[in-house]
């Protein structure tokens, strides 16, 4: 029986590596699709939530893991050894940036490696974690051909690029089509049969090279339009113009506009890192990306300007940073999750610290975080907003924040627009 015969048998057995935000689900997607499935991951303490059935990633609920678990259609196991049990593999591992800014691909090249020692014929490996162009031809097959099986011919080889958006509940794995690009003819339509199975809908391109550029292309897409309205909020503050209102007014126009907002700045695995991947390739080329860089700079300057507008606001009741307590709404880099990877409350945090101010927050969804050499705790939003701060600060505009309590504080600073009514003791982007 073919790959792709077992495959549509629900026979084959899928492997997954990297039990994160994008591999947890996707893994109990396919064994909800009714596939032997077994997770892989470094942290045994993934391995031991997810035995006992205990999710750790919010868009997983307990009760769907649970149930997958004890069918015995999922299990977890940091023995890399076992994926030559494994008939499809997904490498679902991060792909962060280094300080200067160039790709880090030490986690994908790791799970490559395991990969490649047990690797054997009519295995299907794919790679979801976000990348420049070229990297599954020119890093991921060249590893797995070194020890004399074939790409396209011994196994398959494919690249699906993750879409995964924390928080979301409309658009999930299964409900979100699946970009397919494999080396050739056989491994896309490999790649495709198995994600056919569990997702909705399929998109096959003609190479991984596309595959790995669409990726890139929607989150640019979303970084130069974000960028483009946080500048717009720029000018509109010097103009003395209500961005918010701004917005709303525009998208009413029913076609050739899409509305995006401003805010204190990017956040998240993907936003503000998936450009510079693109930048940096295409330097490669002699090709210099500028409209996406400025776009860049505009977002990375934002947590700056939230604390100018911090520092307006505190002197408007003639106090200064300096020495004034300070209380951030959320840290998370976006409403209803606890991540705080790249979030722009981290970096307002910090700056506000380096001017003299102290700074505490409230984030139902993050309990706890590292600054400054010291841990920070989250106040229970009782307490924050009965709390005699100077300043607070809507970061994120988490949902289970009571809005109308949060503007009787005497002087709130909002960068999501969460206060709809004006009010002069609050100030806005």
């Amino acid at each position: 029986m073919s790959l792709i015969d077992r495959i549509r048998a629900k026979q084959a057995k899928v492997g997954v590596i990297g039990l994160g935000y994008v591999g947890l689900p996707l893994a109990v997607e396919f064994a909800r699709g009714g596939f032997d499935v077994t997770g892989f991951d470094v942290d045994e303490q993934k391995i031991t939530a997810i035995a006992g059935g205990k999710s750790y990633i919010p868009d997983v609920p307990d009760v769907e893991l649970c149930a997958a678990v004890k069918a015995g259609k999922l299990g977890a196991t940091t023995d890399m050894r076992r994926l030559a049990e494994m008939d499809a593999i997904d490498i679902c591992v991060p792909t962060p940036l280094r300080k200067t800014k160039d790709p880090d691909l030490s986690y994908v090249v790791k799970a490559v490696e395991a990969v490649a020692a047990t690797l054997r014929k009519e295995q299907l490996v794919i790679l979801e974690s976000t990348t420049y162009p070229g990297t599954t031809e020119e890093v991921v097959q060249p590893m797995l051909e070194a020890r004399g099986l074939a790409a396209e011919t011994d196994f398959f080889l494919a690249f699906s690029p993750e879409r995964v958006d924390p928080g979301n509940a409309q658009f999930h794995t299964r409900t979100i089509p699946k970009v397919v690009g494999g080396v050739g003819p056989v491994s896309t339509a490999a790649a495709s049969a198995l994600y056919g199975a569990v997702v909705s809908t399929v998109v096959p391109v003609s190479s991984t090279r596309v595959a790995e550029m669409v990726k890139l292309l929607e989150n640019t897409f979303r970084a130069v339009n974000i960028g483009l309205v946080n500048e717009i909020a720029l000018m509109c503050h010097k103009m003395d113009i209500g961005v918010w209102e701004v917005i709303d007014a525009a998208k009413t126009k029913p076609f050739g506009f899409m509305p995006f907002y401003p805010g204190p700045g990017l956040g998240g695995h993907c936003i503000p890192i998936d450009p510079s991947y693109l930048s940096w390739k295409a330097r490669q080329y002699g090709f210099e990306c500028r409209f996406i860089e400025l776009a860049a700079q505009v977002n990375g300057s934002m947590p700056e300007y939230v604390v100018q507008r911090i520092g307006e606001a505190l002197n408007s009741v003639k106090k200064p940073i300096n020495g004034s307590r300070v209380h951030l709404f959320g840290v998370a880099y976006k409403k209803d999750v606890g991540d705080v990877r790249e979030s722009p409350s981290l970096d307002i945090l910090e700056l506000l610290t380096q001017r003299g101010a102290e700074v505490s927050y409230t984030d139902p969804y993050v309990e706890g975080l590292e600054h400054a050499g010291r841990k920070l705790q989250s106040v229970p939003f009782d307490a924050a907003v009965a709390g005699r701060y100077d300043c607070a600060v809507v970061a994120t505009d988490h949902r289970a924040f009571d809005f109308r309590r949060i503007a009787g504080m005497q002087l709130v600073v909002d960068t999501r627009n969460a206060l709809k009514t004006p009010a002069p003791h609050v100030f806005r982007l």
